[in-house]
């Protein structure tokens, strides 16, 4: 991005604002906002019933680039990986493509500070956070993918690259542009973020977006949980779970519990106890997903019958638990191999100077 103030670094009504004090008719900014938002064209050329010297004022004034797409890699089954260059480092942002509905994953930063051990994006180390121009960004590029066949964007999932609420004021003014009336008008159902357990800001985020929440989970017990996903030593499983009653009593909401199932480590009977003990009071479904193998990783994806008898221990006690079989696993774009790779690198372990858009060292 330019030092020139993004399109999407602007609200509608500060859009439209502007608009006014080039002298423009407030009908004028309300053109603007509906060509850029309801309309989706994200370039001052098509904006055809604007006069020829305000589409050029639009020009100059705003930057209206999107990160060049630095390599495209389409899954076998059917979703795509994008990586974008924007800055200083790589983004990945992937489409997936349902029956019936086109799903966004976005980033939110160029590598991720929380080091999941279970994670290939954790393995890069942080880099930077995403604006929310960068942010809107992807879903920009992404709606104009998959507009030619026949599709929409309709959902958004804040899974990709880096920890949301480590982005809280960017990440949350994206997804009230996402979800606004004013702007893009997407489900505010269909917007949901997700963390691993920032807990100060899970209740914030209840007051200043529109959107479903979802908790990276993984353990319920603060060993385990230690172990996997280091942000428990600051904030344990007592607090995170005051902060998820907090929320709901807030919000009304259902909370997804995103679960990866690792062989050996947390997916037995012992495991199932804990998290039907933790979800206790709460109003949740959890998504159960299958450990995908990463290189450099040590840990392997449960049997089939493992994690048969995982969900049915949650289903008998009426906790919906469907189990998510990831997409996009040939083309590492699945949940947790976000490590900005190319075709070349995708069997590779995660290495840092990939994400800053350099060659690999040998």
């Amino acid at each position: 991005m330019t030092e020139t103030t993004h399109i999407f670094s602007l609200t509608p009504s500060e859009l439209a604002a502007m608009v006014a004090s080039w002298g423009e008719s407030s009908f004028r900014g309300k053109q603007v906002v509906e060509w850029l938002y309801s309309k989706r064209i994200f370039n001052a050329d098509h904006m055809t019933n604007l006069s020829k010297d305000l589409r050029e004022r639009l020009k100059a004034h705003f930057d209206w680039s999107t990160p060049p797409v630095e390599d495209r890699l389409d899954s076998q089954d059917g979703s795509t990986k994008l990586l974008l260059r924007s800055g200083r480092g790589l983004i990945e942002t992937v489409v997936l493509r349902y029956e019936g509905r086109t799903s966004l994953c976005v980033s939110s930063q160029v590598g991720c500070k929380l080091a999941c051990s279970f994670c290939q994006t954790g393995k890069l180390g942080f880099v930077r956070h995403l604006s929310t121009a960068e942010i809107l960004a992807q879903y920009a590029i992404a709606d104009q993918l998959v507009r030619p066949e026949g599709r929409r964007i309709s959902h958004i999932v804040f899974m990709g690259m880096g920890e949301p609420l480590d982005n809280y004021d960017n990440v949350v003014a994206a997804v009230n542009r996402l979800t606004g009336k004013d702007a893009f008008g997407l489900s505010v159902r269909n917007v949901t973020v997700s963390t691993s357990g920032i807990v100060p800001k899970i209740v914030s985020l209840a007051q200043d977006a529109q959107c479903a929440l979802a908790v990276s989970l993984h353990a319920s017990r603060d060993g385990l949980r230690d172990e996997l996903m280091p942000i428990n030593r600051r904030w344990p499983l007592a607090d995170l779970k005051a902060a998820l009653m907090d929320y709901q009593k807030a919000t009304g909401d259902k909370i997804t519990i995103e679960y990866i199932l690792i062989k050996d480590k947390n997916c037995g009977l012992t495991e199932a106890k804990e998290l039907v003990r933790f979800l206790h009071g709460l109003k949740a479904k959890v998504n159960l997903i299958p450990f995908n193998a990463h290189p450099g990783l040590p840990y392997q994806r449960p049997s089939d019958d493992e994690i048969r008898a995982f969900q049915v221990y949650l289903s008998d006690r009426s906790i919906p638990a469907p189990v998510r079989y990831s997409k996009g696993l040939d083309v590492s774009a699945a949940c947790g191999q976000l490590a900005a790779k190319q075709f070349a690198t995708l069997h590779q372990a995660p290495v840092r100077s990939r994400v800053l858009g350099a060659a690999p060292s040998p």
